[in-house]
């Protein structure tokens, strides 16, 4: 009997496991960094494939809730009741009425009901930012200027100096610094309010396999060791080790 996991992610980052038909189970579990990046990757790599079919197909409403994975964390894409046939030849969107879930839905899709890939892009962006900081697109329950997800986010993602403020406290520091920036950073330009100006699901695919922490980089240690063979006398022999472990 298969298990699929339901990522319900926010705010206590809790899936949900479907065992057989109907039944499920609530399991806590705080996501370490590496499993969100795989995650990250998993479901750029679903928009992606949906955007460069033969004939596009626009999601609509990617969310964290749409995410499915397996015992693994393999992220797939459910629920497409929403999805679009994308513009094709010169077009760059469709028009449509206005669907989907907001705190999600790019601004431009809206206002206008125009609708194109760089929709996805936007709420893809949002999605990021929930694995990066650990709070919902939308919380009620927080102050007044927090509760929107991306108007909290965007001021501190725009200096550098600000972007730790951002971290899901539950990370603990143990989570690569670099590689953090570089997601901050991909989600700030996925959230750009011009959708011409955002990048392509491709080139976020791209952007995130360097983040994967299955290949570590190994880490130069220098040790030092005390020998005591000749009494009164201590040799010191210095040597460097490389180990490996996530780079920080």
């Amino acid at each position: 009997m298969s298990s699929t996991i339901n990522v319900d992610l926010f705010p206590k980052l809790l899936p949900r496991v479907y065992v057989g038909k109907g039944m499920q189970e609530r399991v806590l579990l705080p996501l370490p960094w590496s499993t969100r990046m795989k995650i990250a990757l998993g479901a750029a790599k679903g928009l992606a494939f949906l955007h460069e079919a033969d004939k596009p197909v626009i999601y609509r409403d990617f969310k964290t809730s749409n995410i499915l994975l397996d015992l693994d964390y393999n992220a797939k894409l459910s629920d497409f009741g929403l999805a679009k046939d994308g513009p094709e030849g010169d077009k760059s969107h469709v028009s449509t009425r206005i669907m989907g879930t907001y705190g999600y839905a790019a601004p431009e899709y809206i206002m206008t009901g125009h609708l194109s890939p760089r929709s996805d892009v936007y709420s893809f962006g949002v999605v990021l930012l929930e694995l990066l900081t650990g709070r919902k697109s939308l919380d009620k329950s927080r102050p007044a200027r927090e509760q929107n997800l991306t108007d909290w986010a965007l001021p501190l993602l725009k200096e550098k100096k600000k972007l730790l403020n951002i971290v899901d406290p539950r990370l603990q520091e143990d989570f690569p610094i670099k590689a953090f920036h570089k997601a901050a950073m991909l989600a700030y330009h996925c959230l750009n309010r011009n959708p011409k100006a955002r990048p392509l699901m491709r080139d976020i695919v791209d952007s995130l396999d360097p983040l994967q922490l299955s290949h570590p980089l190994p880490i130069e240690k220098t040790i030092v060791t005390v020998s005591t063979e000749v009494p009164n006398q201590h040799q010191f022999n210095v040597k460097t080790v490389t180990e490996f472990g996530a780079p920080l």
